[in-house]
């Protein structure tokens, strides 16, 4: 989860209680939006430790290792210790395995034209990042069905928010297709988990593969060309971080990544948009994906969409995996 606040957090929130609002059933072709075929030319398949020990090592020395922490960074409130490789693993993580190997994208609310080009440029890049199949589905509306427990008004902004539990528990979670790997929301509006919480900018499910991400708080769609290159950039990380919860990554301590915590804005965009090495090789456990054939891509995303500091990093990553055979 990624959480950002502008107040001390003490409350956690607890299980909800929730009725469905929308059954999701079996998402028939006149459920779907777009279906996103995997772009690898390679079949996935299950990678032994050692050989992802041996990828990891090549990588390392591409990364930044944690430093200090400052006054309100994430782990000083949130003093987490980490999850080693190894430590993934023995936890019997959930995988894209079986028939579970669909990622499927579910939008919530009004979308203007902007933002549903940035729902399915997001869901190119999941496919990408992830190696899997991606399924935009239909969206679910905001209208007068939706409960009044799960939305309010900020106090700070006035906007309406949407409550992430009731989206998760109430909305995603019963009608999770058959071969989901995992389901997400992504909506304009603003979110918030409950008493006690200013806002998140997105909240995930380990155990039922739900998440949910918004860019309410990600920048201006409609300003400048680096305004909306950095508002792209926001939304690819929130919504790779959410789905690394849903394949069981938990938050990065080891080094500068994309499945770091975060507790502001400043915060979440000085971290990488890329995983680390560990956090790599738990993506790669989890579903298989060419590790080399993923970098050719990602590279050809990213500079495409403008995104040239994440396109060399990538690229220097591809020349590291060359020397394994």
């Amino acid at each position: 989860m990624r959480v950002f606040k502008r107040f001390k957090v003490n409350v956690v929130v607890g299980g909800l209680l929730l009725q469905s609002l929308l059954f999701l059933g079996s998402c028939s072709d006149n459920n779907v939006v777009k279906k996103i075929e995997p772009q690898t030319k390679s079949i996935n398949r299950q990678y032994k430790y050692s050989e992802l020990e041996k990828i990891a090592d090549k990588l390392k020395p591409l990364h930044k290792k944690m430093g200090p922490i400052n006054p309100g960074d994430w782990l000083e409130h949130h003093p987490e210790k980490g999850q080693t490789f190894k430590e993934y693993i023995a936890v019997d993580p959930r995988v894209a395995t079986g028939n579970r190997k669909v990622i499927y994208v579910r939008p919530i609310g009004a979308l203007t034209k902007m933002e549903r080009d940035l729902v399915e440029i997001t869901a190119e890049y999941i496919g990408i990042f992830y190696g899997l199949s991606v399924v935009v589905l239909k969206d679910i509306a905001i209208d007068e069905d939706w409960p009044e427990f799960a939305k309010r008004k900020n106090e700070y902004t006035n906007e309406q928010q949407l409550l992430t539990g009731y989206i998760l528990n109430g909305l995603l979670a019963p009608g999770l297709p058959d071969d989901a790997a995992a389901l997400i929301g992504f909506t304009a509006s603003d979110l918030w988990p409950g008493e006690g919480w200013n806002y998140v900018f997105g909240m995930a499910s380990i155990v039922d593969r739900v998440g949910v991400w918004s860019i309410a708080r990600n920048g201006n769609l409609q300003g400048s060309q680096k305004e909306k290159t950095k508002c792209l950039e926001r939304t690819l990380k929130t919504a790779v971080h959410e789905l690394g919860h849903m394949f069981s990554i938990q938050h990065c301590t080891a080094f500068e990544c994309g499945m770091c915590g975060s507790n502001s804005l400043e915060e979440s965009d000085s971290r990488p948009i890329g995983f680390c090495p560990q956090c790599l090789s738990k993506l790669v456990w989890a579903t298989g994906v060419n590790p080399k054939e993923r970098f050719r891509l990602l590279i050809r995303f990213y500079q495409k969409h403008k995104l040239f500091q994440a396109a060399n990093h990538a690229q220097k990553s591809l020349k590291a995996l060359k020397a394994i055979d």
